[in-house]
Order: C-alpha cells, then sequence, then structure tokens
C-alpha cells in the first residue's frame, strides 16, 4: 500500500482503467499536496491522490478524517488553500460548482437533489429542457432518458414518467446517477450511495456504479459501509486526521487492514506502514 502520498511525480499507472486521460497517461484528477484550513482547524494536509478514469475509487475514513472537505474541493463548493488540482494532466482551479459541471465532474449527494413531484423524465432534463419549436421536446427527452437508464442496466424501473417520489431508493440513485451521466460528466461523485438501502436496493447501486465505471467514467465514492467499499472498489484510499493514511488496490487490502489505517492511521500488516500521524486535524463535516 503506498502510505501517506498517493501521487508523486510520476504519473500513477492506472491498470485497466479506460478512459480519457491527459498528457503523459496522467490520471483523470490527479489532487496533489490538498491542504484546507477552516480558522485554527487543519481539515486536510498535503493530500495526494489519484482517481483514474473507468475506476471506482473508495475514499473511507473515520468521522472528521476529512472526506467532505475533500469532496467539497473537487466539487467547486469550497477551494484548498493549498495544493493543486489537475485535471487530464492540467492544473485547474475549480472555483465554483458551475465550472466543476464545465470539466465535467458530478456530486450525488445523500439527498440526491431530485424533484419527488415530478417524473424521472422531468428530473433528469430539470433546467435543460429540449426544445422543438419552442415547445417541450417530450418525444426526443423521453428517448435519450430510456436510453441513458438502458446505458446504465436500470431494468426495475417501471415508467420513465413515474414520478420519482414513487421510486425505490436504488431507483432514486439511479436517476441521479443518469441525471449525471447526460450532463457529459467524466467524474461522479457519490456521497454514501448506500446509506439507508436494503440488501436488494444496495446491490442494484453497486451494480450501477460498476457499469458507470465500465463505461470509461471515473467514480468516486464515499462511504462507511466497508463491505460495499470492498464489493465494488477497485482501489481504496484511506484518510485519518485529514491525511492520506494510504492507497491501494482493493485486490491487495482486506478488511482487518483498512479498519487499523481508519482507526489509528497506520496498518502493523506492512512493513512501509509509518506511524499515526500527530496533530489535531478535524473536518467539521462526516
Amino acid at each position: 500500500m503506498n502510505t501517506g502520498s498517493a501521487a508523486g511525480a510520476e504519473p500513477a499507472e492506472s491498470g485497466s482503467a479506460s478512459g480519457e486521460k491527459g498528457r503523459d497517461g496522467a490520471p483523470l484528477l490527479r489532487l496533489q499536496g490538498i491542504g484546507k484550513s477552516f480558522g485554527s482547524v487543519q481539515a486536510l494536509s498535503g493530500v495526494d491522490l489519484d482517481i483514474p478514469a473507468g475506476q471506482v475509487t473508495a475514499l473511507v475514513g473515520d468521522n472528521g478524517a476529512g472526506k467532505s472537505t475533500l469532496i467539497k474541493a473537487i466539487s467547486g463548493i469550497s477551494e484548498p488553500d493549498t495544493g493543486t488540482i489537475f485535471w487530464k494532466g492540467q492544473p485547474v482551479r475549480i472555483e465554483s460548482p458551475k465550472h466543476a459541471t464545465a470539466l465535467g465532474v458530478a456530486t450525488v449527494y445523500q439527498d440526491l437533489a431530485l424533484c419527488d413531484n415530478l417524473d424521472i423524465v422531468q428530473n433528469l432534463f430539470l433546467g435543460r429542457e429540449l426544445l422543438r419549436h419552442r415547445l417541450l421536446d417530450e418525444a426526443a427527452m423521453e428517448l435519450r432518458a430510456k436510453q441513458a437508464l438502458a446505458d446504465l442496466s436500470v431494468v426495475t424501473v417501471r415508467s420513465i414518467r413515474q414520478l420519482v417520489g414513487t421510486l425505490s431508493g436504488g431507483q432514486r440513485q439511479a436517476v441521479a446517477v443518469g441525471k449525471a451521466v447526460m450532463e457529459d460528466a467524466q467524474l461522479v461523485i457519490m456521497d454514501e450511495p448506500t446509506a439507508a438501502l436494503g440488501v436488494t436496493q444496495t446491490a442494484l447501486v453497486i451494480n450501477l456504479i460498476k457499469q458507470l465505471a465500465s463505461q470509461g467514467v471515473a467514480v468516486l465514492v464515499v462511504s462507511h459501509n466497508l463491505n460495499d467499499v470492498f464489493a465494488m472498489a477497485d482501489q481504496v484510499g484511506v484518510l485519518y486526521l485529514g491525511r492520506v493514511a494510504g492507497v491501494a488496490p482493493a485486490s491487495e487490502l482486506d478488511l482487518q487492514e483498512v479498519l487499523q489505517l481508519i482507526t489509528t492511521g497506520a496498518s502493523t500488516e506492512r512493513d512501509d506502514a509509518p506511524g499515526a500521524e500527530g496533530g489535531h486535524a478535524v473536518d467539521s463535516e462526516t
């Protein structure tokens, strides 16, 4: 496991990752030395992380580890104080959520930001409806909505004109992800996508995430459920008190080691694992 630094000076090997890359084979998104403080509280310190296209990267850590702060930095809600964000090998400043969307970054939060009183098609095209002769082109929107859900292998929805308020938790996640895909997102960030879902709906969401990655989209998943993490992630990054405790392919990790990294910032299973970092980095969000 790479500990303390997920991205060095040389571009990281992304294995079987597909999809678009930057110059010299750089990952789709690279975070280098990201730091963020709120007054005297250091929420993030020297965070390095590579997020390849076509892979699912899981970000885990205890409450206060800095996960939400890191997501906000990537999605344009809160700019980091230090460090550099690289998009396709090029340094960028993500100054706002609108800028993040323009780059190709979509964030699906726990509340999903869907309108329960609108149907699936209306939610998918909300704010960017298709027009024909100055009227809503309902037929074109229905066709594109059906295709978007089919591409994600979503087959449990009874009708694309079904009100979102009548959908299950897993189906609602599918609509939120479908909206991101239709906005040409190249990186989809998902915050606790399986929280409060039953077994069947959790399986639907995990399959949805894998399907998204298989299409070359980079997926960054924040989750507290390590069983779900190992079921869907290609690589796992662990945050501890605002620092990266380690990053490794999921196939090289086990549950016990990840738990050690989450709770102590170190792993006793590897010789190269450092001791827990000191300091008082605290994230006010989960």
